[in-house]
């Protein structure tokens, strides 16, 4: 379904150092959806587990990733990217080499920049560029908000929902305060919700007294189709296009599109 409006000219980091939250689900099904919407999409796989890369690559014939263009003076980013088989929708792929990266930059300069002076030359390429940081607040999710321009903080329905948080937006003052301080927080988006537990309904309430309007109006609920799409190498558009999951991220695209 294309879209009409311009190109967003968007790059959006989605984090938070709490693990299992649907970092990885919210980053392939929003780049996924802005793809289906004609917008021509890059998905950085940041995260040394990979899981944004196997869900839509077969890992054997990753020879190369992001790890290879960030070290090596040679590798351009462009070098790296591959298609995805979702129209308009490419990936830089990620693997377990990666997680040398920050070993490998100790004590350089221009650690924390690597990713965005990648990024610079395939920017009027792709024009929405989603993404996926690792479960830490380490050098990799830096490189990540350092070249975003939006921030996308997906946070579990749970009873730990809002633990770290605190750390998280530490980091992002951080960050905005010197190496990128035109960072926005584009919102926060409440993953793996459960509406029939009032333990999830309270934690809701609880997200959205800490981050009252920027809480997206869309929850994405838990979903087995959603757990179950990254094993057939599909998006959950394709995979299951009449489910739940599906609708509610099409409307989380609209949001982004609307707030970007």
């Amino acid at each position: 379904m294309a879209d009409s409006r311009p190109a967003l000219l968007m790059i959006v980091a989605i984090a938070n150092q709490k693990g299992g939250v649907g970092k990885t689900t919210t980053a392939i099904n929003l780049a996924a959806a802005l793809a289906l919407r004609g917008k021509r999409t890059l998905l950085i796989d940041l995260d040394p587990q990979a899981n944004s890369t196997m869900s839509f690559l077969e890992m054997p014939e990753v020879s190369r990733g992001v790890y290879d263009a960030i070290v090596d003076s040679t590798i351009g980013l462009k070098d790296v990217i591959v298609p995805t088989p979702v129209e308009n929708l490419s990936i830089a792929p990620s693997r377990i080499a990666l997680a040398k990266l920050e070993a490998k930059l100790v004590g350089e300069m221009d650690a924390h920049f690597r990713l965005k002076d990648k990024m610079e030359p395939i920017r009027a390429i792709y024009p929405n560029i989603v993404i996926d940081c690792p479960p830490t607040l380490g050098l990799l999710t830096v490189n990540a908000l350092v070249a975003a321009t939006h921030l996308l903080i997906p946070i579990q329905s749970s009873y730990f929902a809002l633990e770290g948080t605190d750390d998280l937006l530490e980091t992002i003052e951080k960050v905005r305060a010197r190496p990128n301080p035109e960072l926005r927080i584009l919102g926060v988006v409440i993953t793996m919700h459960d509406k029939r537990t009032a333990l999830a309904r309270d934690i809701r309430t609880q997200i959205k007294k800490v981050f009252g309007q920027k809480v997206f109006k869309t929850v994405i609920t838990k979903s087995v189709r959603l757990e179950e799409s990254p094993a057939y190498k599909e998006s959950i558009f394709t995979f299951a296009p009449g489910s739940t999951g599906a609708t509610e991220y099409y409307r989380l695209c609209e949001e982004v599109m609307d707030r970007a």
